[in-house]
């Protein structure tokens, strides 16, 4: 009896789950994080198929995946046998199929693949000259329509002469006569349009169905299928009239083309009600102004009886979808700095679905996520939490309930602290400021921290309660993390993103100092040991920061503008600014321009400042980076440029980037702290 209990204890042992002591988040971890993107859910509400991506250590890029699971979390499994990246899965009208993009081993892009669910067979059914972008099916699953870049004659001047035989000559240079002619993340722009395609689901050769050499952005089909309404902006200034676009409708055949919406300012987002009888869409009335609210509309299917859908959020309203019944939409929106899935009645009638939406911004805590819904108004989507990255939730109509938790193995044996909402008073007008603290592994209340301030970019943008790597290997080195809302950001209202029209940087500075005050109060942050950084608009406010206080150790300024005059006439959105940021063009007002610029406030630094930039970076080029770091070069202020090679405005798109962007900040600040 004694033995068969000693071999029950040692049975018991073997077989009991093994506690191993949590460590804390470390840069290496970072190639450890994967996430959900884009869910899909089948018609019937059985199965989910998503983008699994994760982390490559030996390619240092992402790997995406389709992977499929049942709503009530079983049969998790990888979709295809191929090792190419996959996305944009879509399900077909009757549930029996799946359209995707696969990438190939040639370089004309991606193709459509389809994937036969009871067969678990696929095939390519395309040979694209490009990538296909935006697949949908067709209502009667006959086709698939997307969009296509297409090709356009390039600009040439001159014909060079006749080079001899096997001589090798430089490259002919690259001409353009484009306002817009590159783009940050990827370069110089080829000259073309996007066009709308349709190939029929069963392969074949694609269709081109616009014509007008004009960009054709998202589309949604007709109820019948012979026809596709889509955004565009057909007007003969359409270069300079950038920011307004219209809603259009064209049959598949390339005739019956139509313009349903005529304003100043943009119409997008299209969504064709379940009876045809209806299109939803968003926009707003352009007020000239730095941030508007989008808004939800309709009209009828032939662009009569417009109206705007008054859901009283005062939030910006994007991806909606019909109810399956044609009584409302569902849409996103960020409240807060939380994203949420909400819904309205066509009276306007709104209530809230579902909250952390997001998880798939990896890096600093952004929104973003999608969701998408069945036949029955069953939803899927990105959940996010400080906590983890996004894994896949399912509304079944009354409750959520998390799917996957795709980070278990790591992130289940990892101290990340404790992330906690804080709201205060502006000291400026007392309006109340929102932010988070990010506390570290085994933090004490009884001692003090140094803090770290952690900017947002944008500044039409938020962080909010969402997983952020860099956020975690801040606090993982013993450091208080304080990231906040100042004015000018977004899911507070239309009134409150746009008080930084014609100001700025003005009050969120204040904010910000503000915050830091409050944090000083609770007790636990060594007042003598604060730093400060941010990317983007957060490198603009630290640069400011630091021209107007001394009170910070060091600081880190990342990818900054420096100067709105060289910005305004150098970057790759150059266009962009004038009258919306501050009154007309930069020659024409050099005194408000140069006034927020922060190198007017060089003169005034003297904190430690450490200059960071991405070599490709069209968006802050790193010519803005270079005015801080010579300037203080010159005045023999203590700082370093750091230039991270190949690096667009995204520094750290890649993994390696991500830790080194950190590993630089974190270098600088230990150096300055007592």
């Amino acid at each position: 009896m004694l033995m068969k209990n000693y071999l029950l204890l040692i049975l018991f042992i073997f077989l009991a789950p093994i506690a191993f002591p949590q460590t804390r988040f470390s840069n290496l971890d970072v190639f450890e994080i994967q996430y959900a993107k884009d869910p899909q859910i089948a018609p019937d509400n059985s199965r989910i198929v998503y983008v699994r991506t994760k982390m490559d250590i030996m390619t240092d890029g992402k790997t995406s995946a389709l992977w499929m699971i049942n709503t009530d979390g079983k049969e998790h499994q990888k979709v295809t046998s191929n090792t190419s990246n996959e996305s944009s899965p879509r399900w077909s009208p009757d549930g029996k199929r799946i359209a995707f993009v696969s990438s190939t081993d040639d370089e004309n892009g991606s193709e459509i693949y389809i994937y036969w669910v009871d067969t678990k067979q696929y095939s390519v059914i395309s040979q694209l000259k490009q990538t296909p972008k935006n697949i949908q099916w067709s209502p009667d699953g006959t086709y698939i329509g997307f969009t296509m870049f297409v090709e356009d004659d390039v600009l040439r001047l001159v014909s060079a002469p006749e080079k001899p035989e096997n001589a090798t000559w430089a490259p002919a240079p690259r001409i353009t006569d484009r306002l817009k002619h590159e783009a940050d993340g990827s370069g110089y722009m080829e000259k073309g349009f996007n066009h709308l395609f349709v190939i029929s689901a069963e392969g074949g050769t694609p269709v081109q169905v616009s014509s007008k050499r004009y960009n054709h952005q998202g589309f949604d089909w007709s109820k019948d299928s012979k026809k596709m309404i889509f955004t565009s902006n057909y007007s003969e200034n359409w270069e300079y009239d950038y920011r307004n676009s219209e809603i259009y409708s064209i049959a598949i055949d390339g005739s019956s083309f139509k313009q349903l919406t005529d304003r100043n300012g943009p119409d997008r987002g299209v969504a064709v009600s379940p009876d045809g009888r209806t299109i939803a869409y968003t926009g707003y009335d352009d007020q000239v102004q730095t941030y508007q609210v989008t808004k939800l509309y309709v009209m009828n299917a032939n662009g009569l009886n417009k109206r705007e859908i008054k859901t009283n959020l005062d939030r910006s309203i994007s991806s909606i979808k019909w109810a399956p019944d044609g009584k409302g939409l569902y849409f996103k929106y960020d409240n807060y700095g939380n994203g949420k899935i909400g819904y309205t009645a066509l009276s306007g009638k709104t209530k809230k679905i579902a909250d952390n939406l997001g998880g798939t911004s990896i890096g600093r805590p952004y929104g973003g996520g999608s969701y998408s819904m069945s036949k029955t108004g069953r939803i899927v989507y990105t959940m996010t939490t400080p906590y983890h990255p996004a894994d896949i939730a399912f509304f079944d109509g009354r409750k959520v309930q998390r799917v996957t938790n795709l980070n278990y193995d790591l992130l289940s044996n990892r101290d990340l602290g404790k992330i906690e909402e804080i709201w205060y008073r502006s000291s400026f007008d007392g309006r109340k400021i929102q932010g988070w603290i990010a506390k570290p592994p085994g933090f004490d209340k009884n001692k003090t921290y140094p803090l770290i301030v952690e900017n947002h970019g944008g500044p039409v943008s938020n962080y909010g309660d969402r997983f952020s790597p860099e956020i975690l290997l801040y606090s993982a080195s013993d450091y208080v993390v304080f990231y906040p809302n100042p004015r000018g950001s977004t899911s507070y209202g239309e009134e409150f993103g746009n008080l930084l029209y014609r100001n700025y940087p003005g009050e969120d500075y204040q904010d910000v100092m503000d915050g830091v005050d409050e944090l000083i109060q609770l007790g636990y942050i060594d007042q003598n040991n604060l730093f400060v950084t941010g990317g983007s608009a957060g490198g603009i406010m630290t640069a400011w920061i630091v021209g107007k206080t001394k009170r910070f150790k060091a600081a880190a300024v990342i990818k900054p503008v420096m100067n709105w005059i060289s910005k305004t006439l150098v970057a790759d959105n150059y266009f962009n600014y004038a009258n919306y940021r501050y009154k007309g063009q930069p020659w024409e007002n050099f005194e408000e321009y140069w006034k927020f610029s922060p190198i007017s406030l060089v003169g005034n630094i003297e904190t430690p400042t450490m200059v960071m930039v991405g070599t490709y970076d069209l968006r802050t080029p790193p010519s803005e980076a270079k005015q801080l770091y010579h300037a203080l070069k010159i005045r023999k202020i203590e700082t370093v440029y750091v230039e991270v090679p190949e690096a667009y405005h995204g520094i750290s798109s890649k993994p390696s980037q991500l830790i080194t962007k950190i590993d630089h900040i974190l270098y600088w600040f230990n150096k300055y702290k007592e």
